[in-house]
């Protein structure tokens, strides 16, 4: 079993249940699914656009995720940004499971240790639904990254979905899972 979803069952779901009263231990918030979107829109540009770099971005987010990557496509087009429909212009993951766990247990006890000057995640990042969205700055925070093979520094989002209700259900859960929230 995961690291992550042992400490889970074992320890944050009691306390959640007693910091909230809940009656029932299906009440308790879980973390339902996580989403890694990395956006490449140069990818997509119709004049001096390279298609090599959507190729690259979503060779970099399989390796973080050890999942294959779907490619975004532009909905509408845009000329002032030299985008036509159907452009290929980023690449997302969704994970669930056991994945998803591994995934959350590498970026709070590696990853975000590693950033430069790192304070803290900001607490206020939710979406009023329990849901919290930050973003990485850079993918070399990431172990799995060789920094030989980066091409072009790369940032991305990671939405981490949750089954809370509030947005103070959902920072208990995500306190107690170990993410490092900054004091406000």
């Amino acid at each position: 079993m995961v690291r992550l979803k042992e400490h889970y069952q074992k320890q944050t779901v009691p306390a959640l249940q007693k910091q909230f009263s809940y009656d029932n231990i299906m009440r308790v918030p879980r973390v339902e699914k996580i989403v890694l979107n990395m956006g490449v829109g140069q990818a997509g540009q119709t004049s001096g656009g390279d298609p090599k770099l959507l190729d690259n971005a979503m060779r970099d987010m399989a390796t973080i995720t050890g999942q294959k990557p779907s490619v975004c496509r532009a909905r509408k087009s845009i000329s002032n940004f030299k985008l036509r429909a159907g452009a290929r212009i980023g690449c997302r993951v969704t994970l669930r499971g056991q994945r998803m766990y591994e995934f959350l247990d590498r970026l709070v006890s590696i990853a975000l240790p590693r950033v430069r000057d790192f304070q803290g995640i900001n607490p206020s990042s939710f979406d009023g639904r329990g849901n919290f969205a930050m973003g990485v700055r850079e993918q070399l925070i990431f172990p799995e990254i060789e920094y030989d093979k980066v091409d072009k520094v790369r940032g991305m989002d990671i939405i981490i979905c949750t089954s809370a209700k509030t947005d103070e259900e959902g920072r208990a859960l995500l306190k107690s899972l170990g993410m490092p929230f900054r004091q406000q």
